[in-house]
């Protein structure tokens, strides 16, 4: 019963995330309409705004969506199931009614990538010698 319910909240925030994606996809194409113009002594002075302002994320016991936007300006979905790790990348476009539209970018098993100690890692310390250097001291003490 309790796994059902889970299932059931994620795939709700999976859907709850893209509408809104959609929402955010749609919503320039609905301004360029109608409603009333700006001067023009007015949009030069317009500074634009920052792309990080629109990002969002959330989570449940099961599903992370991050929500944010792509270097083309599309909207991009992010889902990543905890349980069995799987990553799903969404894009949302708007515009024209024959341009808008959601498409799987692509999905991967990360199972495996999870358990990488590194690829195309390129700091300082790998993993493989920090592991050598601090197997030679004695364990930490725990706190009290």
């Amino acid at each position: 019963m309790t796994s059902t319910l889970h299932r059931k909240q994620g795939w709700l925030l999976a859907a709850g995330s893209a509408l809104a994606l959609i929402g955010l996809a749609i919503e320039p194409s609905a301004k360029q309409g109608g409603g009333t113009t700006t001067p023009p002594q007015t949009q030069t002075q317009t500074q634009p705004m920052g792309l990080a302002g629109y990002a969002t994320a959330d989570s449940n016991n099961r599903m992370i969506a991050v929500t944010g936007i792509d270097i083309t300006g599309a909207s991009i979905l992010y889902l990543i199931d905890t349980v069995n790790p799987h990553l799903a990348v969404y894009q949302a476009s708007g515009g024209s009614g024959s341009s808008q539209g959601v498409r799987l970018v692509g999905a991967r098993n990360i199972a495996l990538d999870l358990q990488l100690d590194g690829l195309n890692d390129k700091s300082e310390y790998k993993y493989k010698d920090l592991e050598e250097q601090f197997a030679d001291l004695p364990p930490a003490n725990p706190p009290r």
